[in-house]
Formats: structure tokens, C-alpha cells, sequence
């Protein structure tokens, strides 16, 4: 099965790679580090969004949003209904004032959306190792 391309055999079979001899080995401590970040990749993200979280509460505007702004001007505001629950009414903390209460309420939602991904992240590893 095999051919000739130019001067050169060609084999049909693919064959792994061969680790030159006489190369250096890799050193556990770079294996180490690359396997802590690999690990705990979702630290830096969790982070991040908590950075993310600080800074734009301090933009955030207490001016109605789009759609409750419409209801406003349109005139039906008053025919709309509250929620049956709020989780952080108003995006704020209540018996916090300012900014300080926003932070405080973004940063908890994070907490929740991420131990719900988190769970669910679990559950499903869980049933995808049980299939094989």
C-alpha cells in the first residue's frame, strides 16, 4: 500500500508521533502551573466579574429603564403589576444607601447565577460520566 510521490515512499498508514530522543523532559513545575490555571480558570473569571460588578455601579442610573419609561409617557405605569418576588428589590440593598448598596446587590447576583451554573455544571458532569 504504498506510493510513490517524487523519490520518496509514501505510506498510507497514519502513524503517532515520535518524541525525538534526547529532548529535554518537561519539568513538573511548568506541568504544575499550567495545571493550576487550567484548574481554577473560573477564579479569574468569577474575578473579573466582580471587577466588572464594582465599577459600572457607579455608573449605574437611577432614571426609570426603557421600558418602564415608556409606561411612564404612554400613561399606563399605574396599570402595571408588581412581580410576586424580588430577589434584590430595586437592584439595591435594603439599609444600604448609595453605591455601596448596588455593589453589594450585583455582587450577590453574581453569587447566585454563579452557584446555579455551578450546580448545574455538576449535575450534568455527573450524568455525562455515568454514560461512560
Amino acid at each position: 500500500m504504498n506510493e510513490t510521490i517524487g523519490k520518496q515512499p509514501v505510506s498510507q498508514s497514519v502513524e503517532p508521533p515520535v518524541e525525538p530522543q534526547g529532548a529535554p523532559p518537561v519539568e513538573p513545575s511548568a506541568q504544575g502551573a499550567r495545571g493550576l490555571i487550567s484548574r481554577y480558570w473560573w477564579v479569574v473569571g468569577l474575578l473579573i466579574t466582580v471587577v466588572v460588578v464594582i465599577f459600572a455601579a457607579a455608573f449605574a442610573s437611577s432614571d426609570p429603564d426603557g421600558l418602564e419609561r415608556v409606561a411612564e409617557d404612554k400613561g399606563f405605569l399605574d396599570a402595571a403589576q408588581g412581580s410576586s418576588y424580588e430577589i434584590i428589590p430595586g437592584y439595591t440593598v435594603p439599609g444600604i444607601d448609595g453605591t455601596v448598596s448596588t455593589i453589594i446587590a450585583g455582587i450577590i447576583g453574581v453569587a447566585i447565577v454563579f452557584a446555579v451554573v455551578f450546580v448545574l455544571g455538576r449535575i450534568m458532569a455527573r450524568r455525562r460520566a455515568g454514560r461512560a
